[in-house]
């Protein structure tokens, strides 16, 4: 973008998030349109190579199996109770090591909620939705600059990886219109992506020396490749509990456990022994809350996670530094600060939650002073 001139435009996530997939080099998006995801629907249906329109989530995710499959890296937006249908075909598509990204628009639950209420009630689900407790890469956006600059991430690691990717975000980010400076917005690079070209018998699962098998589409005219759900060998054989196929299996939260980028970011202030921690939409109020309590004179540091999962250790380091933390987040039982501590939180670690509501900044600004 020209670094000299300003666009200052009214626009969503949805947008943001739908044009950025496709200049990272998404071509294909299959969904079903739920709100408050059927944005992301809209403006992908006119801007991707191929767009189609599923007859339910279920069929979505096979799909897109399907198409990533055949070499195409494909997209999909939905809300919980459509990702509660994709589920079995996540985990059909993790097994398979199918690279693709699943933009999941949080709302209101249990079941199916409110759907123009927003929430971040999802975090728990995506710490267990894999069979067998394995981690699945998960992203998280916090602002609209995120809505850009995310999605580029999510793709290349989904292709790094060779498995699917979680994009998390809210009701707000996707459906509110905000004023934005698009010159702000840095050019996308296209994911970068290789296929195996070695001489064959081509394995699909063999990793070599490293972590990540190379990729081969299915239906090139080199080689065989075989695609398998189920326990199986590095040639994609099914086999029971062998050495060889319990190798394969521990294979796959190895790599992304090593190679998931952490993203987040973290404003420490100088004499600060206050941590404030949130993510997603309450990012928002956490900003504001740390700049007045700032400008009151009240030293506090702001930590923002943008990766959710793998859980990175540098968040329990940084929280281990402060004598007090707050954690700010949209649901009931204070997600994150449970997936940080476990069942028992600390004494000096206080939660502001909310449910059918946004949190306020006043709302954390208040919990740090008191």
């Amino acid at each position: 973008m020209n670094e000299t001139r300003s666009y200052p435009v009214l626009v969503d996530g949805s947008r943001l998030i739908a044009e950025a997939c496709v200049r990272a080099g998404a071509d294909a998006y299959v969904g079903y349109p739920i709100t408050p995801a059927s944005l992301i629907f809209f403006y992908a249906s006119r801007r991707f190579p191929i767009a189609l329109p599923a007859p339910d989530e279920i069929t979505a995710l096979q799909w897109m199996a399907g198409l990533s499959a055949a070499g195409h890296l494909p997209v999909s937006a939905t809300s919980f109770p459509g990702f509660a249908l994709m589920v079995e075909s996540v985990n059909m598509a993790y097994m398979m090591e199918l690279p693709m990204l699943v933009i999941l628009v949080q709302r209101l639950g249990p079941a199916t909620g409110s759907a123009t209420a927003g929430a971040q009630g999802d975090l728990f689900l995506l710490n267990g939705l894999m069979s067998g407790g394995y981690p699945l890469p998960v992203f998280c956006i916090s602002d609209l600059e995120d809505c850009w600059l995310l999605p580029p991430v999510a793709l290349q690691t989904a292709v790094d990886l060779r498995t699917p990717v979680v994009l998390l975000t809210s009701k707000e980010m996707v459906m509110t219109q905000e004023s934005f400076d698009l010159a702000r917005l840095a050019e996308i690079e296209p994911v970068h992506r290789t296929f195996y070209d070695g001489p064959g018998p081509y394995c699909t699962y063999d990793p070599g020396d490293g972590l990540v098998p190379p990729f081969l589409p299915v239906g090139n005219d080199q080689h065989q490749v075989r695609l398998n759900a189920s326990t199986h060998d590095r040639c994609g054989i099914i086999q029971h509990t062998s050495d060889e196929s319990m190798a394969n299996t521990r294979r796959l939260p190895a790599k992304v456990e090593s190679r998931t980028p952490v993203l987040y970011s973290l404003d420490e202030q100088e004499g600060a022994q206050t941590l404030v921690v949130t993510w997603d939409i309450t990012s928002g109020a956490a900003r504001e809350a740390v700049a007045a309590l700032r400008a009151q004179g009240v030293p506090v540091s702001l930590l923002i996670p943008r990766t959710l999962l793998p859980l990175p250790a540098v968040y329990l380091e940084t929280v281990d530094r402060y004598p007090r933390v707050v954690i700010a987040e949209e649901n009931h039982q204070g997600q994150l600060a449970h997936l940080l501590f476990g069942r028992r939180i600390p004494p000096h670690v206080r939660l502001v939650t909310a449910i059918g509501r946004m949190i306020r900044p006043d709302e954390i600004a208040r919990e740090v002073v008191r």
